[in-house]
């Protein structure tokens, strides 16, 4: 490998019925193959065990509940001996495990999930968020291309558009919360949602792919007045996260950490964000363990304060949305702070229909530096601080830092500290 650390990459393919799930697989394999990786590819293993004649209509509950156990036990099982393989490959490597573990929370009731989870010693965040890299989510052409929708040339599908529908919900639903989930809906051709689905796995992975798999999409930011009630949200996850900027070599650069859970269990990530490559910026994402992320804390900048926040998730009309409510301890201009982002190729009203109508939404802020979060955390008023970065989305723009043309950024935080 001449000295190059090797990447090992795990990915789970799910979605509904008929969402290109099949053909995507097949289309990733050999994009990255192509690319000299090395492709594991799970198979489905409930298709494996109900291709054995087991009909899950004619179950008992008790039969039906050990039968998901086993299941699972089966999956992880299956998926453990790719790992395996992928550990010991001298090449990069991807795995794509068709459908992953938390889809079969998808099919039970809470409590019974619940209890399979305790009696096996797991918990959620270990089995949805630590356990593979990235999750991506095919969505049915039941949802918004029913005329595409068909149970032809598929053995074992026999749903109609209305059951695909809610199947397609409670897939996605059992993996909200991940940090790196994409929903791959069909605002575009069947070409196009191939292309865009491979496009945020080599986006994730920090791959330059050129023009070969050109998309629009981008991330997107709204400030928010204030958190609503919890019940008019639709189903969610809530998070607790901590970011810790590092110490970096330039200052065209940045590093950070970030420390994400639920219930004392945790996913620590490390984040260097370099400067631009063909009017893209790179960021490379690392999965941590704790001893690790404990080791790199003690490169922290202390220019900047720690950012905490409660992270909340949820799928509104197929967009997956994450808000951002900034806790303390903070510096004052974080106080009351609520930010909703998301990324998408939407055109810019076929979007803001899609915004969810429970948030009362005062501004989109994509690209304003004074929402970014590595300004944010500057310790220093940002009128006196040399480490402010002007940094805007645009194709030919770069990080700057350090330049003191605050007369530039536009402060929209009435409800905070944030005013100008």
């Amino acid at each position: 490998m001449d000295g190059k650390i090797k990447k090992l990459y795990k990915i789970v393919l799910t979605g509904g019925p008929c969402g290109g799930k099949t053909t995507g697989q097949s289309r990733l394999c050999t994009f990255f193959e192509n690319l000299g990786w090395k492709v594991y590819r799970v198979p489905e293993t409930a298709n494996v065990l109900l291709s054995g004649g087991i009909k899950f209509s004619e179950l008992s509950d008790d039969e039906a509940h050990k039968f998901q156990e086993n299941l699972l036990r089966c999956m992880l099982q299956i998926e453990n001996t790719f790992f395996e393989l992928g550990e010991s490959c001298d090449q990069d490597c991807l795995i794509i495990c068709d459908r992953g573990a938390m889809d079969a929370a998808a099919y039970i009731p809470t409590n019974k999930w619940d209890l399979i989870m305790k009696e096996n010693g797991l918990n959620m965040v270990d089995l949805r968020d630590n356990r593979y890299n990235q999750i991506i989510h095919m969505v049915s052409a039941a949802c918004g291309a029913e005329d595409f929708y068909t149970t032809e040339d598929h053995t074992s599908r026999r749903e109609d558009v209305s059951l695909a529908k809610s199947l397609d919900v409670k897939a996605s639903a059992s993996w909200i919360g991940h940090p790196y989930f994409d929903v791959i809906d069909n605002s575009s051709d069947f070409e196009n949602k191939i292309c865009r689905m491979i496009a945020a796995v080599c986006q994730k992975l920090g791959l330059d792919t050129g023009d070969r798999l050109a998309t629009n999409s981008k991330k997107r930011k709204w400030l928010v007045k204030y958190l609503p009630n919890d019940q008019l949200f639709p189903p969610f996850q809530d998070f607790d996260v901590v970011h810790n900027y590092l110490q970096t070599y330039t200052k065209n650069m940045q590093a950070r950490l970030r420390k994400r859970g639920q219930k004392g269990h945790w996913n620590y990530t490390h984040t260097i964000r370099r400067p631009r490559v063909r009017g893209q910026v790179i960021e490379v994402k690392t999965q941590l363990s704790h001893r690790d992320y404990v080791n790199l804390l003690s490169q922290k900048d202390e220019t900047h304060y720690p950012i905490y926040k409660k992270r909340r998730c949820f799928i509104h009309y197929n967009q997956y949305f994450q808000l951002d409510i900034y806790c303390k301890p903070c510096h004052k201009r974080c106080e009351g702070l609520v930010l909703l982002e998301t990324y998408s190729a939407l055109e810019d009203q076929e979007l803001l229909d899609r915004l969810p109508k429970f948030l009362d939404i005062e501004a989109e802020v994509t690209g304003n530096a004074a929402y970014s979060m590595f300004n944010l955390s500057l310790v220093e008023d940002w009128d006196k601080s040399k480490n402010f970065c002007h940094y805007l989305k645009g194709p030919d723009e770069d990080l700057i830092v350090g330049d003191h043309k605050t007369n530039q950024v536009s402060y929209i935080h009435t409800n905070g500290k944030l005013r100008k």
